[in-house]
């Protein structure tokens, strides 16, 4: 609780009003001296008037001790004129430790003979100086016991200290309870505010509303609400931005592949015997590199997901048939392409979204191979059974290395060769999930590389898919 707003201004609240209960209490005390000491010299005037009264008549010892006991002193002096006269007066028990002289005394004086007193021993005789009526004569001076002065001193100080305590204890629950009622609460909301925006900024229901009355604070939510406003703002713009970044580089790598294929076709038309042919097909081909650095070049922005595929009955035997022609044509080595898919197999699937999940399988394989320069096989196989279809694809390659198998189907971190983008096995993997189907690895070792796709019949998984 101390380190709370609340409990600091409690704790402070005390501090201040007992330090300043405590500049009080010092002249406090030392008034209270001073009355005490000005009602004795009081209370001695009204005895030694009474002597005076009686006409010069001796008054029995009795009487004096009395008049003494009610004025509390030991002797009563009273300077008439020049001379000084002893009215009252009975034995005094020892000599005087302290002298006051009440005539026009000044504040520092009074204080400084209070503190004096409180810390001195409480036997003593105090003698105190002071001005009576001008009847009486120009001086009175008595001579008093100092320890009831002393521990009235005391019991009086102690009662202002325990007064301080009350004020400051429920100034401060006073302060206690404003603070928590007028600042703590309102601050919490903004902080339970703020949390909750932390877990989800995007959402724009969660932008703080100005409510407080406390122009500070008011301030200070106004600012919160337009700093969210404006982030909110921003991270939608870059969720934007994201999502077409990931468009651009899923389009172009797909379309970069598209395209080195036209470029060997191209390549191919340079060899024609038709002169028009032969003029067009450099322009053709240099037209084809710029768009396929192009594409190289959109490969660094982020992912999205795909919309969700249109799926239809669809027979994939000629589909494999063009992933594995279109490949042939890129291969640098001997690699033999092998299809073992039944013409009557027919899988529920979005036929485009298949030739780009079988087409990034396959060149991932080919370039696999070409990149060793040996040759090799590669085959598309298909089956069906119960629960739904299975197509492998697989290769007699090098296998996998270890830190590609670590992050295989994570964007921009599977890459399998240098430059490559990783970007391939991510899509593929993200398609085959919109079927609500599954990309595995099967087996990646020095013997080759084998994927296979599943794709479910339930139709139940179709439709949580699409979702």
């Amino acid at each position: 609780m101390i380190n709370s707003l609340s409990g600091r201004f409690l704790l402070l609240t005390v501090i201040f009003v007992m330090l300043a209960e405590v500049l009080i209490f010092v002249p406090s005390v030392a008034r209270f001296r001073q009355d005490y000491l000005l009602a004795r010299l009081e209370k001695s005037q009204i005895a030694s008037l009474s002597v005076l009264a009686a006409d010069e008549q001796r008054i029995s010892s009795g009487l004096a001790q009395e008049l003494l006991d009610l004025a509390d002193v030991y002797n009563v002096v009273l300077r008439r004129d020049v001379a000084s006269q002893l009215v009252l007066s009975s034995p005094v028990p020892g000599p005087v430790t302290t002298m006051v002289d009440l005539r026009d005394p000044s504040a520092w004086y009074l204080i400084m003979g209070a503190m004096k007193q409180i810390f001195d021993e409480p036997e003593g005789v105090i003698r105190v100086l002071g001005e009576p009526s001008e009847a009486t004569g120009t001086l009175i001076e008595v001579a008093m016991p100092q320890a009831p002065l002393r521990a009235a001193m005391i019991d009086y100080g102690l009662r202002i200290l325990a007064l301080s305590a009350i004020i400051s204890v429920v100034s401060a629950a006073l302060l206690f309870f404003a603070v928590g009622r007028f600042m703590v609460r309102p601050i919490k909301g903004v902080v339970s505010t703020m949390e909750a925006y932390a877990l989800t900024p995007e959402d724009a229901r969660l932008v703080i509303k100005p409510t407080s009355s406390i122009t500070e604070l008011r301030a200070a939510e106004e600012t919160l609400a337009e700093l969210q406003t404006r982030l909110t703002g921003s991270l939608k713009q870059k969720e934007r931005l994201a999502q077409l970044g990931g468009a651009v580089a899923k389009i172009s790598h797909d379309l970069r592949n598209i395209l080195t294929t036209a470029t060997l076709l191209a390549d191919r038309m340079e060899r024609s015997d038709d002169p028009a042919v032969q003029r067009s097909a450099p322009k053709l081909v240099n037209s084809l590199s710029r768009a396929v650095n192009l594409c190289e070049g959109t490969l660094a922005f982020g992912r999205v997901d795909e919309a969700p595929p249109q799926l239809a009955m669809t027979q994939i035997h000629d589909i494999v048939d063009d992933v594995l022609k279109s490949e042939q044509l890129s291969t640098k080595t001997e690699i033999s392409f092998k299809g073992d898919v039944s013409p009557q197999m027919i899988v529920r699937c979005d036929g485009e979204q298949l030739y780009r999940i079988l087409g990034n399988l396959v060149r991932n394989a080919r370039q696999a191979l070409d990149a060793k320069g040996l040759g090799g096989e590669i085959t598309i196989s298909g089956s069906e059974a119960l629960d739904g279809w299975r197509l492998t694809v697989s290769d007699n390659g090098p296998g996998l290395p270890l830190k590609a198998r670590e992050n295989l189907f994570t964007a921009f971190e599977g890459g399998v060769r240098v430059g490559g983008s990783g970007l391939g096995l991510a899509i593929a993997s993200e398609l085959s999930r919109g079927h609500g189907g599954e990309l595995t690895l099967l087996n990646s070792d020095e013997d080759g590389t084998e994927f296979q796709l599943f794709l479910p019949k339930d139709s139940a998984i179709f439709e949580e898919a699409a979702e």
